[in-house]
Order: structure tokens, then C-alpha cells, then sequence
């Protein structure tokens, strides 16, 4: 990670900002001035003949200037030529050709006049050039015919253009020439061949050139090249031989320049521009370039090579860049120099350039015009765009040389002077003009305003103001009467105010008083500083798997009262938030990392008035880019060597190389591995197979995966050989039980090692021992028929093709085909081990009845019926497995108290023999499977009822129920109670012995065997441990008997009662009462219909109001929604009766609970009476 400097361009814009304020005072546009140049064309103005011609000129000056040109120094009449217009209230030329005309026909030196009654003001002499791209003449060039090592230069010498043309070679087929330190194009654009090789031959080498304007590109013929060797083919293994020019026969030979000749030259440079020196130089081996500066050091910060270190570029020259440079051109014969003499001449350029001067009448002042250049240039003065000599005298003017001297200047001396200096090289020309004005001080900017500042920065408060004579300015603070300059503040001619570092301290109001002898004016400017913007916790550099998530950290502190936004560049570029990306106000997160997201990642955090950024790097480990350029070398019969380049590792360092062979002949198309290599090496010998035509290919392998195959090398074709190898797998199986099957794995290409690879199958009886029969395949089965049941065979297969067989093959066993089992388990007898399993014994068939190999015995056995009476049963066969040949077994999980029947087979590779006779067995009585469907309800707190039905299995007689249940309450356990119940019995109620307590039930059922699996399950929760209206429950009682509870039960009752008096009155007299309508109420855990083991409270009087909630010290809490009257009807709403008497469930539910005889119930309580009178 890394706090980033802001950019450059911050500085330089803050640089030129300072420089402008110590520039000239401007004269408002509403008061008389001469004209000033504000717009122009260049110098050399070149344009595009199909386009119209613009020739700019702008100026101001009041009152508004009028414009004129002159063309070659002559008067430019506009009005004579149809074509030439001037825009309005400007002096920019246009020349439209859309009714024709030649461009050509108006090139020449142009120079613009503004004029106005208090002078002139001149434009620069403007040359303009129409833009050339003249056609490449027609020429047919022979074949180069040059020796192989030799040197060759390849002319290109394009038209002359304007301006010139960009110059690049290609081949007649438009690929681009490659370059190298041997092969390259030089600055004049002709293709330098250090020394020419064979190879150079594969292509046509034609010069193109682009030109700029008509965005056209000219080719020139081709050149051929005719390469004379003493190597005659090319064999591309040589390329990267160490010493490939001795292995090709090429003499070697010290280096010479081709480009520049001999051994010095010079070379004369403008200061400002860049100077390119260049050295290409011919011998074999190539030569490599070296630069150097005799008597110092090359500048390096504006030094730099280009063009394979053949060329040295110096930017922005200036004096001290003359001298002598050598490049020294050097390979292992030898070396040479060159020596490049440089002289930096310069064209002038200003020292103090001349500035408007504006004074009032009496004063005194100067305009200076300096430059320097090489050679020196002259200076000559004009005024009002005629030269100062031929003006009229004016007493009031001195001219000394490169200085007008103006002393007791009056209204009349306003003029625009200009200075002109030139040489040989170039010119300059300057307008300044004298203005003689008597104004007192004005404020130019708008009043009081507000200048936001960041804490520790360099800033300026701007008061520009005019006046004449100039007004001196002084700057105040918080209305002090001290004036602000020095020591932190510096005060600039225009006017500003610079704070070099503000602090807090500083803010504040800042007052500028502009004074002079005709008045003053004044201005105030408010200032604010502001917290900077920080990074303080900026993004990592991170390391990424592709398809991983990363995240970006940008944690930032600011000035709340200036707004943030924070905002990402991807290498210093917008990033593009993408649907893989997240941004927060704190992070950046990339999901599925991709090696496209590889780079740096800024965060920008700004405001309005400054920024901060944070730099991070991300490293994408990717899979490896596929390796190419695959070549075979070292051809031998059983090997060749393999060379690739490898790709790209994209971060994550190359582990293997996994090289894989493709033949095109058993499986064309299939790739298979060959060997694999560690990611050092990029060159492995590789061991074939004979008769195999090979391809290869190679993946690279990195700790991400692997990457894309590279492309397939050519094919290489080993001659063939008798096989070395036999099929494998070889196996004989009978189908059917007269033949036998004879099944191998075929071998692959790499083992057939010849054309029209075959198998011989031998075959014949183990016990006989005769003669072998034997058969050719071409495939991967064969077939023995008319075979005995079940009987051994000696079995071989050999490989063989056109070159010979393979070696002797190992001998297999195999068998035909077996046949069903003739005979049936004999003696079976059957004992009962207990009431689910049995004990089984027979005799074991022999061996030759088996007609095949014996896998099991089995047993079929089904459930005949039940001892039970009327009790269904399944009829649904299984079988018991016992495999290989024995003679006893045990069947299980059988069910108790039925009738069973059985039978016994043995089985071999075809199937089931003949059934033994049927055997009959009962098992004994059992114990009971669990109770069905076992139901604790709760309908109050005095009960529960239990609820239970019979056995899924009862397998037996049941003899009864036993009931276990024990009383908890967290972790205090009581006394386990028992109960047993008659076979008939399915529900039982239990009485509670407190309300609080749950209850744990187990429940089985018996037979004369014992009890069975037993069902367990617990009485509901009480309600205090889901709803806090169960803290009124545990109270009641308690609350019910304090005598606190029962004065103020019947204070409530009191004041219920005065209320429904009131009311009534109030009814009576026509005044409406409101009643609520009832709220729709949601079947909630508590509702008594739930059959789900909650609580079932069948006394509705028990309930607490529903919208109410009881507190820890049992009083109602009235929730948010209280119910209304309405709430007590059993089925329709309450009502009023015509007296205003209450009709509704309160009555109704009172006269129930006298016929019912309950004790205290919350639908009588005065405070329910209260909530729902409420």
C-alpha cells in the first residue's frame, strides 16, 4: 500500500498560478483601452487542402477594434476576392472553397491589424502552407542479391511531404517487419540490415508512408532479397544456437558504421528541442551500442534510448547539452566509435518581455523588450504597427536600445508599441500598449466572499482592483490595524493575499484597502479552514487466487462539514464497477477475482475542496498462459527431444509441465499423458513406442491449475516392431452353458508396435490336456462353443502383427458355461431360538449336481398368519443368503406369535436348483411394539388427559398398559408414580398437584412375555414460560387473598360504577358513548382448539383480557390495542338499549357465572370493566 503524492499537474497549475500573480494589472473592459491580441494562429500554419481555410485573429479594446490584414507585406484587400470573409466582430480569415479555387493559390505570409482611435495592435507573421502528399514514383526494383553475413541498407527516400510523413516498413502482405538490435529502421526511415541471414529471404520488404492531413499511407514497391550461402537450407534449430553464425558458415567480423559514415560528424541543434543522435552499425555477431559524453555524464533526466540503444534522445535542449557524444558500436571481435560533434544554437527567446503600461498623466515609466538567442538577435521597435522611426516625434519618449522611456506622460501618448526580435533561427513579437488613464481605485471581484480552506495548505485570497494612478493595497484581519505582509503572508501586485501555511488561527475576515490620490475602495473576504481529508486506513497490497474474493480496504476522516465521496481508479484510470464489484462507503470488494482485475487500485477520497489517495497493488495468481512454439529435434528410432517456450506463469511460478501425445491411428483425436517434467526445464527426451505417428502437446501446471494445451507439435512416425507386450485381463466365462467367452483388454497404440495388430486365442480342456485349438482376432472376444457343463479350460492369447508375434503368453484358467442346479438341500431341520429367530440345518448337495460354482444356500420363508385372531397379515416372501458351501445357518428378524413357512435351495452363476420340502414352524410369543399415537393434552391447570391407542405388533396376547409419569420443574424432579391399565383401556386423566410443575409420561404395553418398547412424552409448558400473561396465573392465588388487593379491587368497582352512571346521564341526554369495533383476534398458542399439547383453558373465565398483559406483581397492563365492550358479546356486537342501558356480554357473561358458580373471574373484575369502558 501507498499514500499517493497528488499528481503532477496539481503543482504546475498551482506554479503558473503563482506566476500570474505577479503579472500586469488589467484595465477593466469598460474603460477606453487600446487593442490587445487575445487570439492568433501559429506561426508555420499548415492546413488541409479539402477543408476551408481559417486564419485566426482575435482582439479586445474599447471601443472594439476593426481588423485588417496584410498578405507578403502587401495590403490584403478582402472585399475583392468572393471567397475571403471576415468573421463578425473578430479579424479571423475564412477562404471557402465550395464553389472551387486552388488552396495552393493562397499561401504566403500573413499578418492581422486591430485598430482602434488609441492605436494598433499587430498579430505574428503567419506562413501559411497547404498540406502535400505527393505520390510515390513508379520504379521497378530488381532483387537484392546479397552474401549471407553481409551488411544492407534498404533506401526508402518517401516524396517530400508536409509536413513530413510517418515512415514504417511492412511486406507486400501488410505484416509488419520485426525489429531487432540486427534488424532496424533509422531516423531518415531507410531498413538497416546489421548482417543479412537465410531467413531474411521468407518475406518482401516495402516502405510505407503516412501522412498526417489526408490520413493516407503510400507503398512503395516491394524489395526481394536474394540471400547467397554457403548453409543452403534453413534449419530453424540453429536460430538459438550459441554460436549460430560458425554453424552456418558465416565469417566473422569486427563492427563498422553504416549510419553515419566514418568516424566523427556534427550536428546542430535549437535550444528547446530534443536532439536525436543515431549509430547503426553492421558485423557479425551483431554489435551492441553504447553512449557516452566526453568530459561528463549523459544528462539522465532528459536522456533516453530508443531503437534497440541505436539512438540517443535528449529532450528540451539547452546550452549546456553542446559538446562531443561517442557511440561505441562493439560485438566479441572488436569494437569502433563514433564521434558526434553538437552544437546548440537558439532562436530568441524572452528575458523580459514587454508588459502594458498604464499610467496616469504626469507619470513616468518604461517598456522593456529583452532577449537572448544564438546568435544574439536584434531589436527593433513600432509603434501602432509602423516603425518608431518614422513616427512622429514625441518629446516625452526616450528610446535606449532594448527600453522606451516615457516621462510626464500625457493623454495623448496612448499608443501600442511593439517589439520585434529575431536572428537567423526564428522571431519574436511582442504588442504592450501605454495607456494614460486618471481613475480612482474600483474592486473588480464580488463582495464578501467566502474562501473555504484546508487546514496546513498553501492558498491566496484574491482582490483584484484598478486604479489610476495604481492604487497601493494593504490587507487587514478581523479589522486590525496592523497590515498583513511578511513572515506568513505575502501581498502580490495584483492584489492576492498568499497564506504560505494556513493554521487555524487564521480564519477569519481579511479586509484589502485600495488606495491612490483620487480615493479608496476596499473589499472583505471571509475565511473558513477546514479539517483535511485523510486516509487512515489505506488499501494492502494483495496476493489473489482467480475466483477468489477480495476486498479493498479505504477508511477516511474528514470535515463533517464538507461533503465525501470516495471514488476508485483501476491503474490510474475510472474503474468500472461491474456486477462482480462492491463498492462501500469504506471498501472495495471483487468477487471471482479474474486476471483482468490484476493491477493497482487508487482510492480517491476528495471533497470539494481537497483530496487524499491510497494506492494498492493486486497480484492475481492465475492459471499459467499455454506454452509455445513446440519443436522436435534429436530424431532417434525409440526417442526424440521436445523443446517449448513456456507462457506467461501469471504470478504463480510454473510447478510442472505435463506433456501429452495424441496418434491418429487407434484413437485419433484422444490425448493421452505422456510423461510429466518439473517447471524448470523446457526441453525433455522422450521415450516412443515403435509404429506409433506422434503428437505432442504440453500444459503447464501452477498451484492454480493448469493451463490451455499449447498447439500440437508436427507429427514424428517411429518404424515398427513385434509386439513386446500380451494382452491383459485375459478372462473365459461361459454365457450359456454349452460355450465359453473369451475376453481380453486390447492393447493401445503405443503397444502395438506394428500394422494389423491381431491376437492368436489358444484354448483347451484342463483335465484332458489336448492339442491346442487355436483362433486369429482382430478384436477384443471370442467364443468356444458345443462345451461341457462347467468344466476348466488352459486359455492364451498373443499379440501379433506384420513385423512378428508377441512373446509367450502366461496360461489362464477359465470355465464354460454353467447349467441350473439339479438337486435340493436334504434334512432340513428348523429350531426356534427365540420369538424372531430360528436355527436352520440341512444336508449339502454334491458337488457334481451343482453343475456350476456353488455361491449359496438360500432360504425362502413367508409369514403364513398370525396366532392373533382377525389380524392381517403379509404373505410377501424373503429369502435368507448363506453363502459358499455350508450346511447351517440362522434367519432372523422374524415376527413373533405367527406361523411361518419355509424352503431351501442352493444357488450357483445361473440361478436357484429345485426347492427342498416345505418346513412349518410357529415362533413364540413377544413383547409389544410401542403404543400408537400416545396424546398429552392440558384442557386446564387441574388435568391432564392422556390419550393412547393400541400396538402397530402386538405379537402376543396383550395383558395391559403401564404408565410411568414423574412431575419437574427445571431441575427439581419429584416422586415417580406407576400406573397399570386392562388391554382395553386407551385414555387416563391425571390429576395436577400444583399448576406450575410439567410432567413426564412413558407409557408401554405388556404381554405374559413382559413390556414392550416404551413411547415417551411431557406435558406442555406453562404459559409464563411463552407469554408474560402466565405471571398473572402463578399470582392468582396469592394476589387474591392480600387485603391491599381486595380495598382496591373495590375502589375500582367504585369508580366503574360512577362511570357507567355518568355515562348513562350522558346517553340519556342524546350524547354518543364510543364503542370500538371488536379487532380481529388471531388463533394465538393459548386458543383452546389447538390440539398441539398447549394449554386448554375450557374456562374462558380464567382467561386475562385479550390486549392486556400482566405485570410480575399480577396487575393487568393495558396494551396498545384494548379491546372494546364488544369483546364481551358471545356473537354479536354490544348494544345500547333506547334508555341508554348497556346490552352486551358483560350482562350475559355475569349471569353465567352465577348459574356456573366459578370463583372470582377477570370478565367481572372492575378492571376489566374499566379497559373496556375505556
Amino acid at each position: 500500500m501507498a499514500r499517493q503524492q497528488p499528481p503532477p499537474w496539481v503543482h504546475a497549475a498551482f506554479l503558473l498560478c503563482l506566476l500570474s500573480l505577479g503579472g500586469a494589472i488589467e484595465i477593466p473592459m469598460d474603460l477606453t483601452q487600446p487593442p490587445t491580441i487575445t487570439k492568433q494562429s501559429v506561426k508555420d500554419h499548415i492546413v488541409d487542402p479539402r477543408d476551408n481555410i481559417l486564419i485566426e485573429c482575435e482582439a479586445k479594446g474599447n471601443p472594439a477594434p476593426s481588423f485588417h490584414w496584410t498578405r507578403n507585406s502587401r495590403f490584403f484587400n478582402i472585399a475583392k476576392d468572393p471567397r475571403v470573409s471576415m468573421r463578425r466582430r473578430s479579424g479571423t480569415l475564412v477562404i471557402d472553397f465550395r464553389s472551387g479555387g486552388r488552396p495552393e493559390e493562397y499561401e504566403g505570409e500573413y499578418q492581422c491589424f486591430a485598430r482602434n482611435k488609441f492605436g494598433t495592435a499587430l498579430s505574428n507573421r503567419i506562413r501559411l502552407q497547404v498540406s502535400k502528399s505527393p505520390l510515390w514514383p513508379k520504379e521497378n526494383l530488381d532483387p537484392v542479391v546479397v552474401q549471407e553475413g553481409a551488411p544492407l541498407t534498404l533506401q526508402c527516400n518517401p516524396p517530400p511531404g508536409l509536413p513530413s510523413p510517418v515512415i514504417f516498413w511492412m511486406s507486400s502482405s501488410m505484416e509488419p517487419i520485426t525489429q531487432d538490435k540486427r534488424v532496424s529502421q533509422g531516423h531518415n526511415g531507410d531498413l538497416y540490415f546489421s548482417n543479412v541471414m537465410l531467413q531474411d529471404m521468407q518475406t518482401d520488404y516495402s516502405c510505407n508512408a503516412r501522412f498526417h492531413f489526408t490520413h493516407t499511407i503510400q507503398q512503395k514497391n516491394p524489395f526481394t532479397l536474394k540471400v547467397l550461402t554457403n548453409h543452403p537450407y534453413n534449419d530453424s534449430s540453429l536460430r538459438n544456437h550459441p554460436d549460430m553464425y560458425s554453424a552456418r558458415g558465416v565469417a566473422e567480423r569486427t563492427p563498422s558504421f553504416m549510419y553515419p559514415q566514418g568516424t566523427a560528424s556534427s550536428q546542430m541543434v535549437l535550444r528547446g528541442m530534443d536532439l536525436l543522435l543515431e549509430c547503426i552499425a553492421s558485423g557479425v555477431p551483431t554489435p551492441d551500442i553504447a553512449w557516452y559524453k566526453k568530459g561528463g555524464d549523459l544528462p539522465s533526466d532528459k536522456a533516453k534510448f530508443e531503437n534497440f540503444n541505436k539512438a540517443l534522445r535528449i529532450t528540451n535542449v539547452s546550452e549546456e547539452d553542446s559538446g562531443e557524444y561517442f557511440c561505441l558500436a562493439s560485438n566479441k571481435m572488436g569494437s569502433t566509435r563514433h564521434t558526434i560533434s553538437v552544437r546548440v544554437k537558439a532562436a530568441p527567446y524572452w528575458l523580459d518581455e514587454p508588459k502594458n503600461l498604464i499610467l496616469a498623466p504626469g507619470e513616468d515609466g518604461r517598456l522593456v523588450c529583452r532577449a537572448n538567442g544564438n546568435p544574439k538577435p536584434t531589436v527593433q521597435w513600432m509603434v501602432n504597427g509602423e516603425p518608431l522611426q518614422s513616427a512622429p516625434p514625441n518629446p516625452n519618449r526616450e528610446v535606449a536600445g532594448d527600453t522606451i522611456i516615457f516621462r510626464d506622460t500625457q493623454i495623448s501618448s496612448r499608443a501600442v508599441y511593439q517589439c520585434n526580435t529575431s536572428n537567423e533561427h526564428g522571431y519574436l513579437l511582442a504588442n504592450a500598449f501605454v495607456s494614460v488613464l486618471d481613475v480612482p481605485p474600483r474592486m473588480l471581484s464580488p463582495r464578501n466572499q467566502l474562501i473555504r480552506v484546508i487546514l496546513y495548505n498553501r492558498t491566496r485570497l484574491d482582490c483584484p482592483f484598478f486604479g489610476s494612478p495604481i492604487p497601493t493595497l494593504r490587507w487587514f484581519k478581523n479589522g486590525q490595524g496592523s497590515n498583513l505582509d511578511g513572515g506568513n503572508y505575502h501581498v502580490y501586485e495584483n492584489g492576492s493575499l498568499e497564506i504560505k501555511m494556513i493554521r487555524k488561527e487564521d480564519q477569519g475576515i481579511y479586509t484589502c484597502v485600495a488606495t491612490n490620490i483620487l480615493g479608496k475602495a476596499e473589499n472583505q473576504v471571509r475565511l473558513e479552514v477546514k479539517d483535511p481529508t485523510r486516509i487512515y486506513r489505506m488499501p494492502e497490497d494483495q496476493v489473489a487466487k482467480r475466483g477468489t474474493t477480495v476486498q479493498l480496504e479505504c477508511r477516511v476522516k474528514h470535515d463533517p462539514s464538507l461533503k465525501l465521496s470516495i471514488s476508485w481508479l483501476k491503474d490510474d484510470g475510472p474503474l468500472y464497477i461491474s456486477n462482480r464489484m462492491k463498492k462501500e462507503e469504506d471498501s472495495l470488494t471483487i468477487f471471482g477475482v479474474a486476471e483482468r482485475d490484476q493491477g493497482s487500485y487508487t482510492c480517491v477520497a476528495s471533497t470539494e475542496l481537497d483530496q487524499d489517495l491510497a494506492k494498492a497493488y493486486l497480484t492475481v495468481l492465475g492459471r499459467p498462459d499455454r506454452p509455445r512454439d513446440l519443436e522436435l529435434t534429436d530424431l532417434a528410432e525409440r526417442s526424440v527431444r521436445l523443446t517449448w517456450i513456456p507462457g506467461d506463469d501469471n504470478n504463480s511460478p510454473i510447478t510442472d509441465y505435463v506433456v501429452q501425445f495424441e496418434e491418429d491411428q487407434f484413437q485419433p483425436g484422444v490425448w493421452h499423458d505422456h510423461s510429466k517434467f518439473p517447471g524448470s526445464v523446457n526441453s525433455a527426451i522422450l521415450q516412443l513406442s515403435p509404429y506409433v505417428n506422434y503428437q505432442f502437446r504440453v500444459i503447464a501446471v501452477n498451484e492454480v491449475g493448469s493451463s490451455h494445451p499449447s498447439l500440437p507439435s508436427e507429427r514424428y512416425r517411429t518404424s515398427g516392431a513385434p509386439p513386446e507386450s500380451n494382452p491383459s485381463d485375459v478372462k473365459g466365462e461361459g454365457t450359456r452353458k454349452n460355450n465359453m467367452e473369451i475376453t481380453w483388454t486390447p492393447m493401445n497404440a503405443t503397444s502395438a508396435f506394428g500394422p494389423n495388430l491381431r491376437y492368436i486365442v489358444k484354448w483347451r480342456r484342463r483335465e484332458t490336456r489336448d492339442t491346442w485349438n487355436n483362433a486369429t482376432v482382430w478384436g477384443s472376444r471370442y467364443v468356444v462353443g458345443q462345451t461341457p457343463v462347467y468344466v476348466p479350460y488352459e486359455i492364451r492369447v498373443q499379440a501379433e502383427n506384420d513385423f512378428g508375434k508377441g512373446p509367450e503368453p502366461e496360461t489362464v484358467i477359465g470355465y464354460s458355461g454353467e447349467d441350473y442346479p439339479r438337486a435340493a438341500p436334504t434334512e432340513v431341520k428348523v429350531r426356534v431360538l427365540n420369538s424372531t429367530a430360528i436355527s436352520l440345518q440341512w444336508n449339502r448337495v454334491y458337488s457334481d449336481t451343482v453343475q456350476g460354482q456353488l455361491r449359496e444356500y438360500r432360504a425362502y420363508y413367508w409369514r403364513e398368519s398370525s396366532l392373533l385372531k382377525n389380524l392381517w397379515v403379509s404373505q410377501k416372501r424373503q429369502q435368507a443368503s448363506f453363502p459358499g458351501d455350508r450346511p447351517r445357518g440362522v434367519v432372523s428378524r422374524l415376527f413373533p406369535y405367527s406361523n411361518y413357512k419355509l424352503e431351501m435351495v442352493v444357488v450357483n452363476g445361473r440361478g436357484d436348483g429345485p426347492r427342498s420340502e416345505t418346513k412349518e414352524f410357529t415362533t413364540p410369543e413377544g413383547v409389544p411394539s410401542a403404543p400408537r399415537r400416545f396424546r398429552v393434552r392440558q384442557p386446564n391447570l387441574q388435568t391432564i388427559n392422556l390419550e393412547w391407542d393400541h400396538p402397530e405388533h402386538p405379537n402376543g396376547i396383550l395383558i395391559g398398559y403401564t404408565l410411568k409419569y414423574v412431575a419437574f420443574n427445571g431441575t427439581k424432579v419429584g416422586k415417580q408414580m406407576a400406573e397399570t391399565f386392562s388391554p382395553n383401556q386407551t385414555k387416563f386423566t391425571v390429576q395436577r398437584a400444583d399448576p406450575v410443575s410439567r410432567y413426564r409420561f412413558t407409557l408401554s404395553a405388556r404381554t405374559q412375555v413382559g413390556s414392550g418398547e416404551a413411547v415417551t412424552e411431557e406435558s406442555p409448558a406453562p404459559p409464563n414460560e411463552a407469554t408474560p400473561t402466565a405471571a398473572y396465573t402463578n399470582n392468582q392465588a396469592d394476589i387474591a387473598t392480600q387485603g391491599w388487593f381486595i380495598g382496591l379491587m373495590c375502589a375500582i368497582a367504585l369508580l366503574v360504577l360512577i362511570l357507567l352512571i355518568v355515562c348513562f346521564i350522558k346517553r340519556s341526554r342524546g350524547g354518543k358513548y364510543p364503542v370500538r369495533e371488536k379487532k380481529d383476534v388471531p388463533l394465538g398458542p393459548e386458543d383452546p382448539k389447538e390440539e398441539d399439547g398447549s394449554f386448554d383453558y375450557s374456562d374462558e373465565d380464567n382467561k386475562p383480557l385479550q390486549g392486556s398483559q400482566t405485570s410480575l406483581d399480577g396487575t393487568i397492563k393495558q396494551q396498545e390495542s384494548d379491546d372494546s365492550l364488544v369483546d364481551y358479546g358471545e356473537g354479536g356486537e354490544g348494544q345500547f338499549n333506547e334508555d341508554g342501558s348497556f346490552i352486551g356480554q358483560y350482562t350475559v357473561k355475569k349471569d353465567k357465572e352465577e348459574t356456573e358458580g366459578n370463583e372470582s373471574s377477570e370478565a367481572t373484575s372492575p378492571v376489566n370493566a374499566i379497559y373496556s369502558l375505556a
